[in-house]
């Protein structure tokens, strides 16, 4: 009563052939998508963090940093996963070693 009549339209007769480039082409922004994500933001990230690690493998006691909140220091004591580091004379704290932003050359830390 309420409800009208849809009639479907007609499909197209299926082609003998399938059509394998047509869905490949259709799928080319996708896959080239992901192939220019790796090459501007994945690759350069891997890059950073193995310069990253590499420099906290090279820490060595004397070594001049900077840590992740922005202090300067003279890293007094190494340990396994923490440093500890003198940001004045007679004031040592201790961080994590990951937080180690970047070591300056000798001399710049007075």
């Amino acid at each position: 009563m309420f409800i009208s009549q849809a009639f479907a339209q007609a499909a197209p007769a299926p082609s003998a052939t399938p059509d394998m480039f047509g869905s490949l082409t259709s799928m080319l922004p996708l896959i080239l998508m992901f192939v220019v994500l790796y090459f501007v933001m994945i690759r350069p990230q891997m890059k950073r963090q193995k310069e990253h690690k590499s420099m906290i493998d090279a820490l060595a006691k004397g070594d001049e940093v900077i840590i992740a909140g922005g202090l300067l220091g003279k890293v007094s004591k190494m340990g396994e996963t923490y440093l500890g580091v003198e940001v004045a004379s007679g004031v040592e704290i201790q961080v994590q070693r990951s937080s180690v932003v970047l070591v300056l050359p000798k001399g710049t830390f007075k």
